[in-house]
């Protein structure tokens, strides 16, 4: 079976749904962003902090490179990495590419905890996020599907997403008739 690809902003529920679709599927499970950490030896804001966008989004691009190659993995993959059009390529080749979204407040809602996250800590976050969205937009709509997180469970965001593998993965199979 292909890969499940999840992207989408911080606090759409990427991380957690990954999670338990790897249970669930007994797959493994892969978060670009904890790889990207683990290969820089230091957390995320402090690779933009000290080396800046650039070299973590080439940090980033080298990541998607290696897991989009693998084979029936659930993909947490970081909220910017849509931006690089070969790293969409990357992933959808080898499968199956769900956006998660929320409304800007629900984001700030699930996220007012993070406090190492530069973006939530302005006057107006709901107004900031709601900036990026706009900007990744065009972006996150290269995904094969969009799921509003917004008003749903964990569970019912998993269930969505295998539907739509499912769905995905009958609809690359060849079909046969026989006479």
């Amino acid at each position: 079976m292909k890969n499940i690809i999840l992207v989408g902003f911080m606090g759409t529920g990427k991380t957690e749904v990954s999670k338990i679709l790897a249970a669930t599927l007994q797959r493994q499970r892969l978060c670009t962003d904890d790889m990207i950490e683990w290969k820089v030896g230091k957390p995320i804001h402090r690779i933009f902090e000290e080396d800046g966008e650039d070299y973590f989004r080439k940090v980033e691009a080298d990541i998607v490179a290696v897991v989009a190659r693998d084979k029936n993995a659930i993909i947490d993959a970081g909220g910017g990495v849509v931006i690089n059009e070969n790293n969409v390529r990357r992933l959808k080749e080898h499968g199956v590419v769900i956006c998660l979204y929320a409304r800007p407040q629900v984001i700030v809602e699930r996220t007012s905890g993070y406090s190492h996250r530069p973006l939530l800590n302005v006057d107006d976050p709901v107004s900031k996020i709601r900036e990026l969205l706009d900007k990744r937009k065009q972006y996150y709509d290269r995904a094969d599907y969009t799921i509003d997180t917004s008003d749903l469970t964990l569970q019912d965001i998993a269930e969505k997403i295998v539907h739509f593998a499912q769905e995905a993965e009958s609809a690359r199979r060849p079909h046969f008739a026989f006479t």
